[in-house]
């Protein structure tokens, strides 16, 4: 892109990383919300029991994906061991945001069980970025 040159090296290095973020998040999110709303719509599985699961399938597949891709060659401080238990800390920052949209919206609004699913593909990622580029990728 011609109008990046316009920005420093790190400037345009975080701009990608937050192009990788959104692709790879967009993904690992569309995993778990496509989860959620298969085992809480159709299976008729309580909605937080079918958050739970999509969780645990979004941890695995985004540890993956953020390590080898989204933030490849970023930060560097420590061993993968120390890095994966920040990632889990992460992640249930997560898992409790994605909780309190289904309790928001599906429990206390008692609207659809679609509805939390805005905020999940939006909100929780915006927040979890900050805290992976800041912590867990450092």
């Amino acid at each position: 892109m011609k109008i990046l040159h316009i920005f420093t090296p790190e400037k345009q290095a975080l701009f990608w990383q937050i192009v990788r973020y959104g692709l790879t998040g967009l993904f690992v999110t569309a995993c778990q919300a496509t989860i959620y709303w298969t085992l809480a719509a159709p299976v008729r599985l309580h909605p937080q029991v079918a958050n739970g699961i999509g969780y645990l399938a979004a941890v695995a597949v985004g540890y993956v994906t953020h390590s080898s891709f989204t933030f490849r060659g970023h930060g560097g401080r420590d061993n993968q061991a120390a890095r994966g238990v920040r990632f889990v800390a992460v992640s249930l920052v997560s898992y409790a945001l994605n909780a309190l949209w289904v309790w928001l919206c599906v429990t206390h609004m008692q609207w659809p069980e679609w509805s939390p699913i805005p905020a999940m593909l939006f909100v929780t990622p915006a927040v979890v970025f900050g805290l992976n580029r800041q912590w867990v990728f450092r």
